[in-house]
């Protein structure tokens, strides 16, 4: 077997990698501060939009949405503007930031990017207003328009969507001698998944595979969100019943049975049989890290990597493939605060630009998940004609690699409609509830417990998990 010293990337690697954490982390740094924005008149003025980092870069594609609508507008003489806020921080904080603002009768935000797990609290609290039905119609995909809702009222509109997806080494594939249909493979549950890296991890034992090569397959299990994502997963996967925590008022509705169920299914998931031993500790950003190394064959990750990773690998090493199992859904939705104090159908019509077919398709050439069915199709093509969410050749204005994601002839990415729109169409939600911050952060801590140097029974977890959250959230009436 040869031996598995240290992995430190080549320069060219190490210098990409960078691109990809930088890309991959969830905190904001825009140039216009959120503490300098100015309330604006009640009829023209600037419309504050808050949102956290587009992981597409500076002037990423939603400014140059903005633009195109700033641009709209200047034509029309209406004497509105709009503004994209960058906010600093983790997400929790700028959820946090936005929350006291909004709470507070502040006006310095007019339309806020909220998380989809969000959206309950938010409107629960106030801090955002219904919104006209007709803003979420029949061309966003149902799974997603469901995010946008709570009780029965429209409270956002989604902007861009998110779903898990299976990243995969193509080469290591290759070498360890499995038929690839298409140039891919198809793992239907996994099992499936479980064999093709005992396959895998037995090229590694003849010396077939670089020596990077550790562990068949990583995630994210340290406790935060991202262990909360792949909990639900394993959850859901186990059967409907298991996943189904909150009732539709958002209250406790679970059993220590069914929380054993998912528990035993996380717990399979992350054998250390066949998953890399830096998982319990991962985070979204050194997952992909370790997988960009060559460290590991399989990656559960989120959309935003496919270009990210096209660049890094060598041409031809990445394969994409939906999740095993069921996969959760995340994203943004664009929502209005109660307080602002701009005219509402300019508001509106301003969160309408931004969700609609085109800024759709835009987002999703950019590198999104797009949230409109209509952004997917072939034919007729949905064009992006006011933005361009990615270089065309050679390396662009403010210096970034040129775009190495494949692509369809009228510029979708060519997994888009194959492996990313089902997806997306079959993912489930996150518990719907108005203490979400409370329930994810209970979740996530007790399922770590699994883990580590003195991982804790499925049964010992299930009884506590399920006293605390009985404890956290409402009881059902």
């Amino acid at each position: 077997m040869t031996d598995r010293s240290p992995h430190r990337p080549g320069r060219g690697v190490a210098a990409a990698l960078a691109l990809l954490l930088a890309a991959s982390a969830c905190t904001g740094g825009g140039d216009q501060r959120a503490d300098d924005v100015s309330d604006g008149a009640a009829d023209g003025g600037t419309i504050v939009i808050a949102s956290g980092r587009d992981v597409t870069g500076r002037s990423g594609v939603r400014q140059q949405l903005v633009d195109a609508w700033n641009e709209q507008q200047r034509r029309r003489n209406s004497g509105y503007t709009a503004r994209l806020v960058e906010l600093p921080g983790t997400a929790d904080q700028q959820r946090s930031q936005l929350l006291g603002a909004l709470q507070s009768g502040s006006s310095a935000y007019d339309v806020v990017n909220l998380d989809v797990t969000w959206v309950p609290e938010f409107a629960a609290a106030k801090a955002v207003r219904e919104l006209d039905p007709r803003l979420v119609d029949g061309d966003v995909i149902p799974s997603v328009a469901a995010t946008a809702r709570w009780k029965g009222a429209v409270y956002a509109v989604p902007f861009n969507s998110d779903v898990g997806v299976l990243y995969y080494r193509k080469d290591y594939v290759r070498k360890a001698g499995v038929q690839q249909s298409d140039g891919g493979v198809r793992v239907k549950d996994w099992d499936d998944l479980k064999g093709l890296i005992e396959t895998v991890d037995e090229a590694e034992e003849d010396d077939l595979l670089p020596a990077a090569y550790e562990k068949g397959w990583t995630t994210q299990l340290d406790a935060y969100e991202g262990l909360t994502v792949n909990g639900i997963e394993a959850f859901a996967s186990a059967g409907e019943r298991v996943a189904d925590l909150v009732d539709g008022k958002g209250a406790y509705d679970g059993s220590v049975p069914r929380l054993e169920e998912g528990l035993a299914e996380l717990r399979s998931r992350a054998d250390g049989a066949y998953t890399f031993g830096g998982a319990q500790g991962s985070d979204e950003a050194r997952s992909l890290a370790d997988f960009a190394s060559g460290r590991t064959a399989f990656l559960r990750h989120w959309p935003y990597a496919y270009g990210t990773l096209h660049q890094i690998l060598p041409k031809g090493a990445l394969g994409v493939a939906a999740l095993p199992g069921k996969a959760v859904l995340g994203g943004q939705n664009l929502a209005v605060a109660r307080n602002s104090r701009h005219r509402t159908d300019v508001v509106d019509d301003l969160v309408a630009y931004l969700t609609g077919k085109e800024s759709e398709r835009c987002l999703l050439e950019a590198g999104f998940a797009a949230t409109r069915t209509s952004a997917y199709a072939k034919d007729p093509p949905m064009l992006c004609t006011v933005a361009r969410p990615s270089p065309s050749g050679g390396p662009s204005r403010s210096g970034e690699a040129a775009d190495q994601m494949p692509r369809e002839p009228d510029g979708r990415p060519r997994y888009a409609a194959p492996v990313l729109l089902p997806a997306l169409k079959a993912a489930v939600q996150r518990p719907r509830t108005q203490l979400y911050g409370v329930f994810t952060q209970v979740f996530s801590n007790e399922l770590h417990r699994l883990f580590g140097k003195n991982p804790q029974s499925v049964g010992d977890v299930a009884k506590r998990l399920d006293e605390t959250l009985r404890k956290a959230l409402p009881e059902r009436d």
